[in-house]
């Protein structure tokens, strides 16, 4: 018996050494393929990592197609105007994806209600969500998982794997109109259970969630589409309440968080937007909150910086500020020769490209290299109506 029991241990220690030496070789190999890539791109190749850019067009024309092969991308965010018919869209995403061979984000706002992109499809019947703010008022985060399930799995059937939720901004302001619906709710601790569970079902089908608006859109009056947005509260006042969603996210692992383009004087001393400013990006959400992931931007088109700010301080000013992503700059080379001779006149580091490129390179390796076995069936199927229809019945 002491025999048996012997060969067992060791059979048990045996298998466990096999199972580290796995493990060891697989990070091995992770680390591998991030330091060859960083290796042997060129500082406009890195550049290109950071952008996320966008077009409106339906399929890969000639004029599209040059623009991927030039700029070279690290993502591409999709709209309503992408998505015309099933076939379309699919040929489209399929066309983009293959212009690269580092992996693409390719991402989307699929948040439910207001904000859904792919119900604009003609000829294929797809989930509609209803409003965060409708599932939040049933108080049951298992439900979220769910809902975060089902928006995962149609948007895996088109290859997008970064979607642009959940919406950790809190409701507090009846007479914000922008965020309003959007939200889970009134409290922070609503917010954070229904929108953390929703990106667990989202990340389940391998999408890559993006929490936004930090450090909180909901206590404003202004759309950051049309002007600047102010934040009166003081930092204080915002860790109470804004920024408890973004702590439990940051506590649980979240790999991405976008920054609006909103004022927060009381932190800044001044007006400079979130997006821009070194105290809110580096200061406050990597610092004192802890956040080691990537941080992206709202849309560089927007108002809020366009009407105060030129093309090469919203790129200078963002990287230096602790961005890692640009979110819809201006999709031509113009955007990579302004960075680059930033770099080469000493205004960014190249050290702050290669650490941003390089986390963006984690993120790709972990989580872009997994299989898709979701097929058009999926799309508004029978399970996803039953799922939606507890929204309004519970």
């Amino acid at each position: 018996m002491k025999k048996i029991f012997l060969c067992f241990i060791s059979l048990l220690l045996l298998t466990a050494c096999s199972l580290n030496l796995t493990e060891k070789e697989e990070s091995e190999e992770h680390i591998s393929w991030v330091e060859e890539q960083l290796e042997n791109m060129t500082l406009e190749e890195k550049i290109g990592q950071m952008l996320i850019v966008s077009d409106y067009s339906t399929e890969v024309d000639e004029e599209l197609l040059n623009k991927l092969n030039e700029v070279k991308p690290g993502g591409f965010i999709l709209f309503s105007e992408n998505f015309e018919s099933y076939t379309q869209a699919s040929k489209l995403i399929a066309d983009i994806y293959s212009t690269s061979e580092i992996p693409m984000f390719i991402s989307i706002d699929q948040e439910g209600g207001r904000v859904q992109r792919i119900k604009s499809l003609s000829d294929t019947e797809v989930s509609i969500i209803p409003s965060m703010y409708q599932l939040g008022l049933t108080n049951d985060s298992g439900l979220a998982y769910e809902v975060g399930r089902v928006v995962g799995e149609e948007l895996r059937v088109f290859n997008i794997n970064m979607n642009f939720a959940p919406v950790l901004d809190i409701y507090s302001n009846p007479e914000n109109t922008v965020i309003g619906d959007r939200s889970f709710g009134s409290t922070s601790l609503l917010v954070s259970k229904m929108a953390l569970s929703f990106s667990e079902g989202l990340e389940s089908t391998g999408v890559i969630s993006v929490y936004k608006h930090f450090p909180g859109h909901g206590d404003t009056f202004e759309d950051s589409h049309d002007e600047l947005p102010v934040i009166s509260k003081t930092k204080e006042e915002l860790m109470n309440l804004e920024l408890k969603p973004f702590t439990e996210a940051i506590n649980n692992g979240a790999d991405v968080i976008m920054v609006g383009h909103l004022a927060a004087p009381a932190i800044t001393n001044d007006y400079t937007p979130a997006s821009l400013s070194k105290e809110i990006i580096t200061d406050l959400l990597k610092k004192e909150l802890g956040f080691d992931g990537l941080v992206i931007t709202d849309a560089l088109n927007m108002n809020a910086l366009t009407n105060e700010y030129t093309e090469e301080e919203i790129y200078i000013e963002a990287i230096n500020a602790g961005v890692d992503i640009l979110l819809m700059p201006d999709f031509d080379t113009d955007t990579i020769v302004i960075i680059e001779n930033a770099v080469l006149n000493g205004e960014i580091t190249e050290e702050e490209i290669n650490d941003s490129v390089e986390k963006i390179l984690e993120l790709k390796y972990e989580k872009l290299f997994t299989e898709n076995n979701y097929t058009k069936e999926y799309l508004g199927s029978e399970e996803h109506k039953n799922v939606i229809s507890r929204i309004t019945t519970e």
